[in-house]
């Protein structure tokens, strides 16, 4: 049976290598390899010294996902850190890639820990809705203090390896050859007094006042493991080292069988998968080298922005001067929003404009291998623009509309080349959202569609595939939504109830709440565009707003009233009016009914649209809905919540 471990020596030290593809996970076979590394190694009077380093893009980038939710073989993780620790040759190790969770726990089971300056460590744990198992709480703060620990543990984010040596969880940045410069910094350790095991180190108390802005700091509605783990870390420096260790996988077990972990570890599952689906897995995609966008409204220019964050340079293509004047500048105060918010610098602005080629001529996007639609949400003006695209393009060109709403069959009906045509539904801010739907047409590609899901990649965007229907996943669940959350006004239920319970189950706002902010014009229109064409579409109460001029926070008022600079909603007096004749005096619900009444609802539409074929998988709807409408994470999203799992 293969090792995932191989041993070999150069002088007195050893070297040990771990190969566990793809990201040298923490699996039971290689638990079980370390340790009779450690064994071997301890065995052997002529070694003075071991260096763990691995094989791949990364050091050991945590727990194997695949054993989540089994029970854990022996020798389990906390043994297998303090074996290392215990060792009668000192370990070093030389990370490269990442070391997260567990993977940076056993290298603080080491005595030295060395680095290049790319690579990062952590302790991510709470953002599955756990803490860390296997000393993360109790060494850390024995390793870089106190502070330290508690801002690594109880964000979960990762650290780069230069500040990580400045904090002292790590003891050198190896620049050049790793195993060459770890190799030099053993031969030096051994010749002074090694420091004392992370355990035998001394931690600092602190005081009352320190934990309370601690547990303030640290406090997330909805999320248990951030405040259990300041929990832990402050035992960690009020109780012996055993005790701590004991409580912590205490509390590591506890969590890990909760509902939040559960959530938490279902929507980690469903995002690792998005990017890369099975039916893809043997396709390979286009390359991309240059991409246009048609529009330099706030959407186009969002397009444009996370086109140009990923590296992409982009043709940007607006109807005349002046409107490409406003394109230009809406992105470049896009750009300018993110440097007053400290995520880039002036230099870094003006390298991404540079990137940024704008024109009013159609015969600019020849070179490009994709060009992405952004303009107004009406057939006949995006018709315009592919029948001009068609004209102009590569033949071999991908061509993406941006639509919320209307069926791509009827935008690219007509036009040569349906195969290498794609829905591509970004949100606004779309430099910002997570989500993009990837809509097909029947004719589109599996090499389009490829394309699509390794432009989401590359964008940092989770990829869902969508069906055509009305809406497609999302907007159609949303409207679902906005009409069960007027059919409890229309119920009695008053709206700031509605808005309660729904922010008290999670969501950052309610439902009328966020209409306000987003213009109850918008859907008003699609609305009107609907009945236009014939449609039988209802009244809704959100008509009857727009219709007396309340279009939401842009007009001082839709749902709530606004006062001017302030985005506080009101109740209004003009609201109860408008709608009094609309609405019964039905007996009062408690928020949890009302919440569990409206997530029931997103869950029957997402059922719906699973029997459709709409969507692929329950998790797919979760994902939509987590990251383009607000859905709390460690809910797990609707479909989950509601037992509808994968």
């Amino acid at each position: 049976m293969n090792t995932p471990v191989s041993i070999r020596s150069q002088g007195d030290i050893a070297i040990v290598t771990l190969d566990n593809p793809p990201v040298n996970a923490i699996s039971a076979a290689v638990r079980k390899a370390l340790w009779q590394a450690v064994e071997e190694i301890d065995a052997d009077p002529n070694l003075r010294a071991a260096i763990l380093i691995c094989q791949g893009r990364t050091f050991i980038a945590g727990a194997d996902v695949r054993e989540f939710g089994q029970t854990p073989e022996p020798p389990h993780l906390p043994d297998l850190v303090d074996h290392l620790e215990a060792a009668r040759v000192p370990w070093i190790a030389a990370i490269h890639g990442t070391a997260l969770g567990g993977g940076f726990e056993i290298a603080m089971g080491c005595r030295f820990r060395v680095a290049p300056p790319q690579a990062k460590i952590g302790l991510p744990e709470v953002t599955l809705g756990i803490i860390p198992g296997a000393s993360g709480t109790v060494r850390t703060p024995r390793l870089a203090g106190v502070e330290v620990a508690v801002d690594l543990v109880t964000t979960g984010k990762p650290m780069a390896a230069p500040k990580a040596h400045a904090l002292g969880l790590i003891d050198a940045v190896i620049e050049g050859d790793l195993e060459a410069g770890a190799m030099a910094f053993a031969t030096e350790a051994l010749s002074k007094a090694l420091p004392a095991p992370i355990s035998a180190r001394p931690v600092s108390t602190m005081g009352e006042a320190f934990w309370e802005a601690q547990r303030t700091r640290a406090a997330k509605p909805g999320h248990r493991a951030p405040l259990e783990a300041l929990t832990a870390i402050r035992r960690a420096t009020e109780l012996p080292f055993a005790q701590a260790m004991a409580a912590e996988r205490e509390s590591f077990l506890a969590l890990r069988a909760s509902d939040e972990a559960a959530a938490l570890r279902a929507v980690f599952f469903a995002e690792r998968a998005a990017p890369r689906p099975e039916a893809l897995r043997d396709v390979t995609p286009r390359k991309l080298a240059q991409v246009g966008v048609v529009g330099g409204g706030t959407m186009g220019a969002g397009i444009a922005a996370a086109l140009r964050n990923a590296g992409l340079p982009v043709v940007l293509i607006e109807r005349d001067a002046d409107a490409l004047e406003r394109g230009i500048d809406t992105l470049r105060r896009t750009f300018e929003g993110a440097i007053k918010r400290g995520k880039l610098t002036e230099a870094a602005r003006d390298a991404l404009m540079a990137g940024v080629t704008g024109v009013t001529d159609y015969a600019a996007l020849s070179d490009c291998d994709l060009v992405i639609e952004a303009v107004f949400e009406k057939l006949s003006v995006k018709r315009e623009v592919f029948e001009r695209l068609v004209a102009q393009c590569r033949p071999d060109a991908i061509l993406a509309t941006n639509t919320s709403y209307i069926d791509p069959r009827e935008i690219f009906e007509g036009l040569p080349g349906a195969e290498r045509c794609i829905g591509l539904h970004f949100f606004s801010p779309a430099q910002i959202m997570k989500l993009l739907e990837i809509v097909p047409l029947p004719e589109t590609s599996t090499e389009v569609l490829a394309t699509a899901f390794a432009l989401a990649k590359q964008l940092s965007k989770v990829p869902v595939r969508a069906g055509i229907c009305e809406g497609f996943i999302g907007n159609r669940i949303l409207k679902r939504y906005r009409s069960e959350a007027e059919s409890l006004l229309r119920a009695g239920v008053p709206i700031a109830d509605v808005d309660a319970a729904m922010r008290g189950y999670g969501f950052r706002m309610g439902p009328f709440e966020a209409q306000d902010l987003g213009g109850l014009d918008i859907a008003y229109l699609q609305r009107e565009g609907a009945r236009a064409a014939g449609q039988d579409v209802p009244e809704t109460l959100g008509d009857i707003l727009v219709g007396a001029g309340r279009k939401g926070q842009k007009t001082g008022g839709g749902w709530y009233d606004y006062s001017q600079g302030d985005r506080s909603p009101r109740p209004s007096e003009q609201v109860a009016e408008l709608l009094a004749p609309h609405l019964s005096k039905g007996a009062p619900m408690a928020e949890a009914e009302i919440a569990e009444h409206l997530v029931g609802a997103l869950a029957d539409e997402g059922r719906a649209i699973l029997a459709e074929g709409i969507a692929d998988r329950a998790s797919d709807i979760d994902l939509v809905e987590i990251h383009g409408y607000g859905f709390p994470r460690w809910k797990g999203g609707p479909m989950f919540a509601s037992g509808h799992r994968d």
